[in-house]
């Protein structure tokens, strides 16, 4: 597998939200199907420069360095279904939009969208409560902005 450090700023990333928590005892079992799908990941039977990881319990991404070879509508395909696969497996939903993670007190929480206006209002989240921003969509946005204070996200609009 390619180390995130080793691909090129502009590799796209996708980012997979967990309805829940990860176990950690889990964990190292569910790196390993991802570092074997990234591993054999192709587009026209080439091999992919790609990197996958989970973070925080609860987000898996997956990055495809594009510099050599891109991802194409299959290898694309291939990687949904990967993700679909993934979470039947641990039963676990990777697809629900409408699940946001935030990060306060070193702790990563996820919140389902009718449910932030009533943490906001109670004071739970603030403007200054960083969220996890799945729309990223290259390593350098990765990096740079893909934990944003509430009151600078887009996720302030569901508020």
């Amino acid at each position: 597998m390619t180390d995130l450090i080793a691909l090129d700023d502009l590799s796209k990333i996708w980012v997979y939200q967990a309805s829940e928590k990860i176990p950690d005892e889990k964990i190292s079992e569910v790196k390993s199907h991802i570092n074997n799908f990234v591993n054999s990941w192709v587009s026209h039977n080439n091999a992919l420069r790609a990197y996958g990881n989970i973070f925080h319990n609860r987000l898996v991404c997956l990055f495809v360095d594009e510099s050599q070879a891109g991802a194409s509508g299959c290898s694309i395909d291939s990687s949904v279904r990967f993700m679909k696969k993934l979470g039947e497996h641990y039963e676990i939903d990777f697809f629900d939009r409408m699940i946001f993670s935030y990060i306060k007190n070193n702790e990563v929480f996820s919140v389902k969208k009718s449910e932030l206006k009533k943490l906001y209002e109670s004071g739970e989240i603030d403007d200054h409560t960083f969220f996890f921003d799945p729309l990223v969509k290259n390593k350098k946005q990765f990096i740079d902005q893909w934990l944003v204070p509430l009151g600078e996200s887009w996720h302030k609009r569901m508020i």
